[in-house]
Formats: C-alpha cells, structure tokens, sequence
C-alpha cells in the first residue's frame, strides 16, 4: 500500500487538537500545503538511491519544511525537517532532524522561531530548571540569554517554550495507508 495525502491530513489535524494554545495552531496551518512525494536522496544507502517524502509544510523564509517519509528513518521516526530547495540539500537529511511525531519536528523546526512564544529558563541544583522571562521573540530571548551568561557564567541558561502539544506517540503503519 502507498501512503494516503488525506490520512496525513488527519493525523497532523488530530495533533494539533492536542495543542493547547491557538497561536501555535494558527501558525501551524498558515504553512501546510496539500501533501505531495518527493523523492529525495538516502545519503546513508547505495548511490543514487532515493526515498518518497511527503511534503506537509512550508517554511520558505528559512526554506525549510516538514515531510512525511516511510523510508529511512521511517516508520518510527517518519516526520523529518529538511530543506526546500537547493542542489546539494535535497536529501533526507540526519537522523537528528526525524521524528515520531509531526508536533515534535515542528517545534525543532526553523518556522516555529516566528512565533513569540519563547522563555528563558534558569537551571540550577537547587530549584532545578525554571522560567525566569514573559514569553518573547526567539531573537530577543537570545540575546537576553547571552547577556546572562556573561554576568552569571556559573547557571545555565536556556531558551525554550510552554507550550503543551501532546505526548509523544508512536505511528503505526495501520494509520497511514489506505485509499483516498
């Protein structure tokens, strides 16, 4: 069986209902287009062998997006961050860049640094990790975060989000297949 662009739809439309806040889904839906296969490069395989990827969003600002792909590092990890375009980049990319679900990829992926979403946490041995700014732009929050780190060279401190988006669960192969 081939994969199904309608069932893609509906499993990233059930990931984002798990997603609590609207902003993210906004986003998330500005940049979806209707899925497509693209065969792209399996830099880990013979030459020249090749794997259909599903295109589901797209960030061109970063020309980066999200796929959908069986293959490679599929079927456990089948969302996977790649680039858009470019002779050299048209691969499935490493493994650091597949995951389980679609939410996971979309939130390591390049779109979701448009969104002011973004903290700044404090980890220390005694209180742990803790938020200790308002949410803000990725931008900003870096460079608040590098101006602590010269002050306070001793804590850690990181930039990340709140936002909750679901546990993480496996796909299995039942879900994505089928007839359009």
């Amino acid at each position: 069986m081939t994969v199904v662009a309608a069932v893609l739809k509906r499993l990233i439309a059930q990931e984002l209902e798990a997603v609590a806040d609207e902003r993210v889904r906004t986003h998330v839906r500005s940049l979806l287009v209707e899925p497509v296969p693209i065969l792209r490069g399996w830099d880990y395989g013979k030459p020249g062998e090749q794997y259909a990827c599903w295109g589901v969003l797209n960030h061109d600002p970063s020309n980066t997006g999200i796929v959908y792909c069986e293959e490679g590092f599929g079927p456990k990890l089948p969302w996977g961050l790649v680039w858009l375009s470019g002779d050299d980049r048209m691969s499935i990319g490493m493994d650091s860049g597949w995951f389980g679900t679609f939410m996971e990829a979309y939130f390591d992926s390049f779109a979701v640094t448009d969104l002011h979403i973004w903290r700044i946490f404090k980890t220390d041995p005694k209180t742990g990790r803790v938020p200790i700014s308002a949410e803000q732009a990725w931008g900003r929050a870096w460079e608040q975060i590098e101006e602590l780190r010269t002050r306070d060279p001793e804590s850690r401190y990181d930039c990340d989000h709140s936002i909750e988006y679901g546990r993480r669960r496996e796909t299995s192969q039942e879900t994505v297949h089928g007839a359009e």
